[in-house]
């Protein structure tokens, strides 16, 4: 069939699942050690830039587990479900229910721990009504009843199957926070209430996904989060895996086409190694292959083309929302040395000393950065020292500004 034999086999959507997923070995041995503890002393915190490959590892990790023995529940943390302590319970038990809903369970059962659940049925299954009541005629504050309802989960879990313990699994963890303004405190509901069912030996792991702002924002919420972690933080593919990442799907496709050692170098080079980057370049590269066969096409030309869609629909969203001042800020930090790593704002200053009449100041530059973070264009990294949130942004500045390096 035409269609099958031109299908594309690279997928730059967000969070697809690529048909190749190159590297990432020592973060999933990582795991597997984790899936070991007999009591969950370290839970998993993954967290990266936004087109590093987290969700991908993330459902990766998924069958490791379950083929281990544990049951995994969870979803992304979108910032509705994160408004509030209660919202969270509700994520968490309708998460649950999707593995437990099979589990029969009598009245008396109920009854014995010292529940009332409502209705009149003589048994019934841990569905999610079951544990919405059994949570409301819990005495006590939210991490009382949250406790208390897990721990009676698992104790059915653990007598009606053999699994392992259950592991919470939640991507875009980076939404959950408190918001003391309004008394609700859902990330700290949920890091003392798993850390205390951990204490008590319950097998129940978190597994977090999010941007670099999580693990200090778990930290900021209790200071124990820090012992209570594993933080895997993902970077960029190393020079063999975005080769890999680049030639493996391709090698079977049905279309025949293959990349010259020329594209794969390019690509590799203008990725920086990053995954979306590479699936969205190779993509676009793969569709110029097929279509122009025969034609004379310089790679060089074929690159700008497709770095200028790129732009289009990875970057221009995100650089529109930036005021001019903002801009002529990013566009110095573009110019440092190491913008692809971390700078200060002493080094923001001392540059635009260099490069403009009206140099910016130290306060400003303060200021301009947490404008800026809070835009997700930055994240503070450790203490007076910051980093792009976006792969390749200090690249996409330098192109836009006609400064390309």
């Amino acid at each position: 069939m035409a269609h099958a034999r031109y299908a594309n086999p690279f997928r730059p959507g967000a969070g697809h699942m690529p048909l190749y997923l190159a590297g990432r070995e020592i973060e999933k041995e990582e795991f597997r050690r984790l899936l070991d503890q007999s009591a969950i002393l370290d839970n998993l915190v993954l967290t990266g830039l936004r087109g590093v490959g987290k969700t991908v590892l993330l459902d990766t990790l998924k069958p490791l587990a379950i083929a281990d023995g544990w049951l995994w529940v969870g979803t992304d943390l979108t910032e509705a479900a994160s408004l509030s302590e209660e919202n969270v319970v509700v994520r968490l038990l309708a998460d649950l229910a999707v593995v437990t809903s099979g589990i029969e369970i009598a009245r008396e059962t109920i009854k014995k721990i010292g529940f009332q659940a409502r209705g009149e049925r003589a048994a019934k299954t841990l569905t999610f009504d079951v544990m919405a009541d059994l949570y409301a005629a819990t005495p006590g504050l939210v991490s009382d009843k949250l406790k208390a309802t897990l721990d009676f989960v698992w104790q059915c879990v653990r007598n009606h199957t053999d699994a392992k313990g259950i592991i919470f699994a939640y991507d875009e963890a980076q939404n959950l926070s408190d918001k003391s303004e309004k008394n609700e405190f859902p990330l700290s509901l949920v890091l003392d209430v798993f850390q205390s069912v951990q204490k008590r030996g319950m097998p129940l792991m978190l597994v977090l996904a999010g941007l670099p702002t999580l693990f200090p924002k778990l930290v900021e919420a209790r200071t124990f989060a820090e012992r209570m972690f594993r933080v895997v933080f993902l970077d960029r593919l190393d020079e063999h895996d975005t080769r890999e990442a680049i030639v493996k799907p391709i090698g079977h496709a049905p279309s025949g086409v293959r990349f010259t050692d020329d594209w794969i170098e390019t690509i590799t080079q203008e990725s920086g190694g990053y995954p979306y980057f590479i699936q969205f370049l190779c993509r676009e590269a793969f569709d110029s292959a097929v279509q122009n066969r025969g034609a004379a096409r310089k790679l060089a030309a074929s690159m700008r083309d497709i770095t200028r869609k790129l732009d289009t629909d990875f970057f221009a969203g995100r650089w529109a929302r930036v005021t001019d001042r903002q801009r002529e800020l990013l566009i110095v930090v573009a110019h440092l040395p190491d913008c692809d790593r971390e700078f200060t704002p002493h080094d923001v200053v001392a540059k635009s000393k260099e490069m403009l009449a009206k140099p910016f100041r130290a306060s400003n530059v303060s200021q301009m950065f947490a404008s800026l973070c809070d835009a997700g264009l930055m994240y503070r990294n450790r203490h007076g020292r910051y980093s792009f949130a976006i792969p390749l942004l200090g690249r996409f500045i330098l192109r836009n500004a006609g400064l390309d390096a």
